[in-house]
Formats: structure tokens, sequence, C-alpha cells
């Protein structure tokens, strides 16, 4: 007896599967190895002496924090001005995302109830669907390079930017949401004679409120973060502060703003958790 219980167990015993894990853990790594080389991942160079050098001198200067009063007032100005651009933009971004699903969403439609969508309808159903994959396929980074060359450095370029890519977005799950859900109520309502918008507000609306407004306070979140990236094409905000103190090798600066901007992401999620608990 003891002598079996010292024997190793067998591979197959030990695990059924392991040779189906072995297979696609090779495989992964196959596939996986011409990505990394095609992409130029040397992590390694990081530890070079000509990468590691001029690394820990940048970050030696973060320390200590610059807290100068005038200082903090600008830094506190720009964080307001990330926080009304994502706001604005998301704003924006409701305006062109909610005609857009209600004229994309298939429940909604009339002559789709009777089985098959007429071909006017469809036609518009289908052009709605590819210009809400065309603003979200270009990033706001793209859209807010663009602008700024319209309409100058500044914020309008970045809330420009976050409100078509974000308008794109909450277009497409907005009509995901509102199609997965129950839709007998619509359904009923339209035909006994009920208006598309009175379908959607006494609807789909009522028992599908609670996602959509948890999707929407997590893309504002998302946009907060956007915003601040987008300062570093021009677009304002904490962003363009931040890339200038950083163009001018000021530790100091860049590392104020990143306690700033961890601060403010902070309590845009606390925010988001406290409204989802609150509507759920």
């Amino acid at each position: 007896m003891a002598a079996a219980a010292a024997t190793p167990a067998s591979p197959a015993r030990r695990d059924p599967a392991w040779q189906g894990r072995l297979f696609w853990t090779l495989a992964a790594g196959l596939l996986l190895w011409p990505l990394l080389v095609l992409s130029e991942f040397r992590p390694w160079v990081l530890w070079s002496p000509e990468s590691l050098k001029p690394t820990l001198n940048f970050l030696a200067d973060f320390v200590p924090p610059k807290l100068e009063p005038d200082f903090l007032w600008l830094v506190a100005r720009e964080t307001w001005r990330t926080v009304a651009m994502a706001t604005a933009g998301i704003a924006l971004a409701l305006v062109l995302a909610i005609p857009l699903t209600l004229m994309s969403v298939r429940v909604l439609s009339i002559s789709g109830l009777a089985g098959r969508m007429a071909a006017g309808p469809a036609v518009v159903r289908a052009a709605v669907r590819w210009l809400l994959i065309v603003l979200r396929s270009v990033p706001e980074l793209i859209w807010a390079l663009v602008f700024v060359r319209v309409v100058g450095l500044g914020p309008t370029a970045g809330v420009l930017a976050i409100a078509l890519t974000y308008g794109g977005m909450l277009g497409k799950v907005y009509a995901e949401i509102l199609e997965s859900g129950e839709t007998d109520a619509t359904k009923a309502l339209l035909r006994n004679g009920a208006g598309r918008l009175q379908a959607f507000f006494y609807g789909l609306l009522p028992q599908n409120a609670a996602e959509l407004t948890s999707y929407t306070v997590y893309r504002w979140e998302c946009a907060i973060r956007s915003s601040a990236v987008l300062g570093f094409v021009g677009a304002g905000g904490l962003g363009q502060e931040m890339d200038s103190s950083m163009k001018m090798f000021n530790g100091s600066e860049v590392a104020t703003m990143l306690l700033v901007f961890m601060a403010l992401v902070w309590l845009a999620d606390r925010a988001s958790s406290w409204l989802r608990k609150a509507l759920g």
C-alpha cells in the first residue's frame, strides 16, 4: 500500500484533459510568437543602459511633486476643464445616439410587426447601423487631430471628438440593450395604434432604463480618461498641461498632475458606482 501511494499518478489520472490543454497552450504560443515578432515587442530594451539611465533620471525628478499654490490652482482649473469637456462630449453623444438608436431598433418598426420589414425602413435601418459603425470605428484621438486642424487648439476639438466616437458606441449598445429585452409590451402598443415614441417611452424604456443609465455613466467615466489623453494632441484640459511639462522634462509637475488625475478617476469611479446603486 505504501509503495502504491508513493507511485506518482499518471498524467491522465491527474488531469484527464491535460493533452488538450497542452495542445492549445502550444498552439497559442505558436500563434502569438509571430505576432510579437511582427510588433517588435522587445521588453528587455527597457533594462538596457541606454534606456534605464534616462528613465531613472526622469523618474527621480518626480520627487517631490510640485505643490506651489499658483501651480495647484492651474492644475485645479485644467482638471475642472477636463471634467467639463468629458461631460459636454457625452451630452452631445447622447443627442446623436438617441435618434440613431430609435431608427436602428427593429422592434420599433411598424412594418416589421408582420414579419419581414419593408424595403424603405430596412434600408434606413441598415444605413444608420453603418453610420454607427463608422463613428465608433474612428478613435476619438483621430477625431481630435482632425478637429484641432478645423477649430484650432482647445477643448472644443476634444468635445467634438468624444461626441462622435461615443455617439457611435452609445448608439450601438443602446440598440442591443433595447432589442435583447422583452418586447411584447412594445409590439402590443404598436399593434394598438401607438406611435414609435409612445411605444419607446411606455414599452421599451421602463424595463431597460437602469441598464441604459448604467452604461451611460460608465461611458462618462471612460470619457474623463479619454479627455486627458486628447489633451496630448492639443485638445486642452489636464492632458495638454501634462504634455507641456513632459516636453520640458519637468517631473515634479508631471507627478502632481498624475496624482490629481488618479484622484479624479477614483472620484469618477465612486460617483458612477453610487449612481448604479441608486438606480439599481
